[in-house]
């Protein structure tokens, strides 16, 4: 949770500089523009696998299968099982959601302020 967290600190914290800065600077802002966009794209390209794979360790049942398993040691079942369940209950998904959405937000705010204000 610390992790989760941190993230989404962080990300506001970097959205909010967009309305604060009082210099109207034209490179700040076109590479304040790229990195938010990228992010948008990155964050939504990171949500899309994230549930991807929760889903294919869900539908195929994988972490039961794991457990079954009797060509592998009980250590490695439980190294298997351990990472089949941090991805499929992983808060990572969330931390994605928040980064795009706060991502967008400010876009609209940057674009509000720098092109229709």
């Amino acid at each position: 949770m610390f992790y989760f967290w941190a993230g989404i600190v962080a990300t506001i914290s970097y959205r909010i500089i967009i309305v604060f800065t009082d210099q109207q600077i034209f490179w700040i802002r076109l590479f304040w523009y790229l990195g938010t966009i990228g992010f948008v794209v990155y964050f939504i390209h990171r949500y899309i696998i994230s549930e991807k794979r929760a889903k294919v360790i869900s539908e195929h049942n994988l972490d039961e299968k794991v457990a079954k398993l009797t060509e592998i040691d009980s250590e490695d079942k439980e190294a298997l099982s351990y990472i089949l369940k941090s991805l499929e209950i992983s808060h990572e998904r969330w931390n994605y959601i928040i980064i795009f959405l706060t991502s967008a937000i400010a876009l609209l705010v940057g674009i509000y302020l720098d092109f229709i204000l």
